[in-house]
């Protein structure tokens, strides 16, 4: 018999034992939460015959230590070293424990992953419970093994559209996913240099995800931090996102989004920090953003809503945002807040927003607000207070422009102002300081754009828009010193 199969009997019928002796039969039983059962089973993927020498593939035995926890909870371990694998399936009660020094790579070729693109990533858990990532360790990608040609303004990425398997260009694998799954839960682990989106989270009920780090070429597109899809009760707290395109996106697909909450995260990209959308079939409600930093990203908060789902019930607090403008081919403008109801084609049904709250937030931006409903789509009930607003340029792309995008109007040139205002109905503003920089002063000549026809029932009180010299910010000891 071999060795790792008489290890693994050995464990279970020590666990068996211990169960029998502690747990006489009875006709009803309690099923522990998983995070508080004792005793779970460890199984090395070493013992199963993994090298983790970074050359050779070790799928076969990492899947083998998988199959082999048949009793929850179970860690299936990887010590340091380097685990060069295709597709992994986690199962049921399974929590992959990738230690500090251990890196799980997956592979570049189309043959590491399965047929249908939907499944699609180096870590993937089907309808499964009780599962998740942890160690200290890394997941990592090989995202520039997917780079066809590197552009410093954007890398140009392999499709494998031409296969047939999926269309568009963007047929990459993504590296982690949950997919149906309930209880769910990532931390203390680094997700790194995923060819298409790092973590995404789909259909799924009660996960949560701390203390993750995130990297992502910032160059590479589509290679979002978390996608949250269709899934409620949700948490993600002390992660820190650093990557090319949007960094938090909540998506709905098949069915509507409910409870989520995210705090205490630090977030870099040059796409979106948080992006509600684009697809959005379904609605959002009970949404919590607090005590995040907001780093040199091309756009801060964002809602594009543009399929027909409606957005309420959510809330903005506590959030420091710095935001740039960055080459055109990446959607954004340097807008801190960015909020948007437009249709995404002919076809598509338009969707609205309503009680929308931003309550201290501080912004040092090149660009202003954008709040735009549509026609059959308004933005109702948005309120702003104790806002903080910097305007000043120090990038060298041009301005000008707003960003519809995706679909809509695209870019359409238009002034520069602290906040456009389209297709509103009730909007607060209490405690707002906007401040502009005396350069370049002819492009920041409109503090409020709005048509009285398309935007009603304003109230705006202790609003306050002035100039500022960079002498001054700098004896306030600002961000421009």
């Amino acid at each position: 018999m071999d060795t790792p199969l008489l290890f693994v009997l050995m464990l279970q019928l020590h666990l068996f034992l211990h169960l029998a002796q502690s747990h006489p039969a009875s006709s009803s039983s309690i099923e522990l939460p998983f995070s508080i059962r004792p005793h779970p089973i460890t199984l090395s993927v070493s013992d199963f015959g993994a090298t983790g020498d970074g050359l050779h593939y070790d799928t076969a035995a990492i899947q083998s230590a998988i199959d082999n926890c048949t009793c929850a909870p179970c860690r299936v371990t990887f010590p340091p070293g380097n685990y060069l694998t295709a597709t992994i399936f986690l199962r049921s009660g399974v929590v992959l424990d990738i230690q500090e020094g251990a890196t799980l790579l997956g592979g570049t070729n189309m043959e590491d992953y399965p047929r249908e693109s939907r499944r699609w990533y180096v870590v993937v858990a089907e309808n499964a419970t009780e599962v998740g990532i942890t160690g200290g360790g890394v997941v990592d990608g090989h995202g520039s093994g997917f780079v066809e040609r590197f552009d410093k303004r954007k890398n140009v990425m392999v499709s494998w559209n031409q296969t047939g398997a999926c269309t568009g260009d963007e047929c990459r694998p993504r590296l982690v996913g949950f997919i149906g799954c309930t209880n769910i839960r990532v931390w203390n682990i680094t997700l790194r240099e995923p060819a298409y989106w790092c973590l995404h989270i789909v259909r799924c009920e009660s996960t949560s995800i701390h203390d993750v780090s995130i990297y992502g070429n910032f160059t590479t597109p589509n290679n979002d931090g978390i996608d949250i899809e269709d899934s409620n009760n949700t948490v993600i707290t002390r992660c820190h996102i650093d990557t090319g395109d949007d960094a938090i996106c909540p998506k709905t697909y098949t069915g509507p989004l409910y409870n989520l909450t995210v705090k205490d995260c630090w977030i870099r990209t040059k796409s979106s920090a948080i992006k509600l959308g684009s697809a959005s079939w379904f609605n959002f409600k009970g949404l919590v953003f607090d005590n995040i930093t907001i780093v040199d990203s091309h756009r801060g908060l964002g809602l594009q809503i543009r399929d027909g789902g409606n957005a309420s019930d959510i809330t903005f607090s506590n959030i420091n945002i710095s935001t740039r403008y960055y080459d055109p081919s990446w959607w954004g403008r340097a807008e801190p807040v960015y909020v948007t109801t437009c249709p995404r084609n002919s076809k598509s049904m338009e969707g609205s927003i309503s009680n929308l709250a931003f309550i201290n937030i501080t912004a040092n931006s090149e660009n202003g607000v954008f709040l735009s409903g549509s026609k059959h789509g308004l933005l109702r009930n948005l309120r702003l207070t104790n806002v903080n607003l910097t305007y000043r340029r120090w990038t060298n792309y041009a301005d000008g422009l707003v960003d519809y995008r995706p679909g809509c109007q695209g870019l359409v040139h238009h002034t520069t102002a602290g906040f456009i205002m389209e297709h509103i109905e009730g909007l607060e503003v209490e405690n707002v300081n906007m401040r502009w920089s005396d350069e370049h002063s002819m492009r920041w000549n409109n503090p409020l754009d709005f048509s009285p026809s398309t935007v009603n029932n304003i109230s705006l009180i202790n609003f306050h828009s002035g100039l500022y010299t960079v002498r001054e910010v700098g004896r306030e000891g600002g961000a421009f010193a």
